[in-house]
């Protein structure tokens, strides 16, 4: 699982995200705590509830238990059976049962908000694209839940998640076709910029490819919240992007003086500032001073990872990132430091360790994570890579 949501070059931005990457549960929907799934059947502690909301839902639709089954394709015994909690149906039968019945499938149990936020969550994680009319689901219940006090943080987080994720998905198909459409005629000035939109492509134009709106949000979100850390640290890193170095250093001399700041992230953006300055000299002595201080602190050989990497010092780069993954105590650990390495061998055209390098990434998916290509997408994603990778080797 890369910490990559947080769109920082940083490690310990990690901290952000790191609660809601450490959890990751997706069960076959719709999400129930107490569902056991065997044979492709709901067993357990469901078969009341469920029992009885399907009656509930069949008198309020005037079916009777027979009406109801043949609609169904069934025996009126089988949905008798369901209503006394005899039996329960089988899961390929719920979607069929919401149709009848003009309701979601998560309506057929009484899920809680909580249950129901989480079902959402874990879906997008699982799934590339959502269905139309999953999304407009997702989207009122969201929107209805920011009248609720109680779940008005996690509602509008969510909300925010399922508009990326859709614009993620339309996303990919637009640089498909950009793509496409480039190679025809690569000679015209069309749909490159889809490409910069869309695969971060760069922008030689300075009024395109500038930071100042990110800077002017986070000026305003450190103003408005000086005690907390992590607005310093986006602020500094679109104002280092953009070379802006005096300015950098007074907020830089802001964070360092908040009771949170991490010692390792004041040294960093000290040699940032130096590059921003074009001082690599400088640069290069406080990135080294500080490896060589803490040459087995996970964060700083990170950060001098990252440091090279951006420097195209790749050897070296692949050497120190090598270095963080294998000192980095948490269980699971983030993939980020493998997916550098994966980068660098593919920059430098060595694509057969760049495929090995993926199914590193996938081994600590699935055994750090404990994730599946149906629990969660970057599984897929990261064997897409690998093959992608692999062809280029023939």
């Amino acid at each position: 699982m890369s910490e990559g949501l947080c769109n920082s070059p940083f490690f310990l931005h990690q901290q952000a995200s790191e609660l809601a990457l450490c959890v990751i549960v997706f069960l076959i929907p719709p999400l129930y705590d107490k569902a056991v799934i065997k044979n492709n059947t709901l067993l357990g502690g469901t078969a009341m509830e469920l029992g009885k909301k399907i009656k509930q839902l069949r008198f309020k639709a005037g079916l009777t238990q027979e009406q109801l089954a043949e609609k169904l394709g069934i025996g009126a015994q089988s949905v008798s059976k369901w209503e006394n909690a005899v039996a329960m149906p089988d899961i390929t039968a719920l979607p069929l049962l919401a149709e009848i019945f003009g309701v979601s499938i998560d309506d057929l149990f009484d899920l809680t908000t909580e249950q129901r936020l989480n079902r959402i969550e874990n879906r997008m994680d699982a799934e590339e694209e959502l269905p139309t009319d999953i999304f407009q689901e997702y989207e009122n219940f969201l929107k209805a839940e920011l009248n609720d006090a109680k779940h008005q943080k996690r509602a509008t987080e969510l909300l925010a998640y399922l508009y990326w994720h859709r614009m993620n998905a339309a996303g990919n198909k637009a640089t498909r076709y950009a793509t496409e459409a480039i190679r025809r005629a690569p000679n015209e000035k069309v749909c490159q910029w889809i490409l910069n939109k869309t695969e971060n492509h760069a922008v030689w134009d300075w009024n395109m490819g500038n930071h100042a709106k990110a800077v002017n949000f986070y000026k305003e979100l450190a103003e408005a919240n000086p005690d907390a850390p992590l607005p310093y640290m986006y602020l500094l890193d679109n104002l280092i992007a953009d070379h802006r170095a005096d300015e950098a250093e007074r907020w830089l001399n802001r964070y360092c003086a908040l009771e949170k700041a991490h010692p390792v992230m004041k040294q960093v953006y000290r040699a940032y500032i130096a590059l921003a300055r074009f001082d690599e000299p400088a640069a290069d002595r406080i990135m080294e001073n500080l490896l060589a201080q803490q040459p087995e602190n996970d964060a700083v050989l990170f950060e001098t990872a990252q440091y090279y990497a951006m420097k195209a010092d790749y050897k070296k780069a692949i050497d120190i990132y090598e270095r963080a993954f294998a000192a980095d105590p948490r269980r699971p650990r983030f993939t980020d430091a493998l997916m550098g390495i994966a980068e660098i061998y593919e920059i430098m055209g060595d694509y057969a360790n760049a495929a090995k390098t993926c199914d590193r990434i996938i081994d600590l998916l699935e055994h750090e994570w404990n994730l599946t290509e149906e629990t969660d997408s970057s599984v897929t994603t990261a064997k897409k890579e690998k093959a992608r990778l692999l062809a280029k080797t023939k």
